[in-house]
């Protein structure tokens, strides 16, 4: 199944600045992780916000919860899911 999955990351300003580090790091090598299994093909980065546009491709909807669950910036994260389906003029 396919998923359009929009995040947008709100980190608190009061959260600590070497916090908020560590975080993005373990966001980064579990984003490599997820995608090297082949169930995020797609991460683009929305201009100007901190925020990112993706697809997964995965088994279930409760899949999807447990691989988006799983980012460590998922906390501060607001995500809107899309399921997605195949258009009938796609070639």
């Amino acid at each position: 199944m396919l998923y359009y999955v929009a995040m947008q990351i709100n980190i608190p300003e009061t959260l600590d600045a070497e916090r908020v580090e560590t975080i993005k790091a373990a966001e980064r090598s579990r984003a490599i992780e997820i995608q090297e299994t082949g169930k995020w093909p797609h991460l683009w980065r929305v201009v100007g916000q901190y925020a990112n546009v993706s697809i997964f491709d995965v088994e279930s909807n409760d899949e999807l919860h447990q691989l988006l669950s799983s980012l460590p910036l998922f906390p501060y994260m607001s995500i809107q899911v899309t399921p997605l389906s195949r258009h009938p003029a796609a070639i």
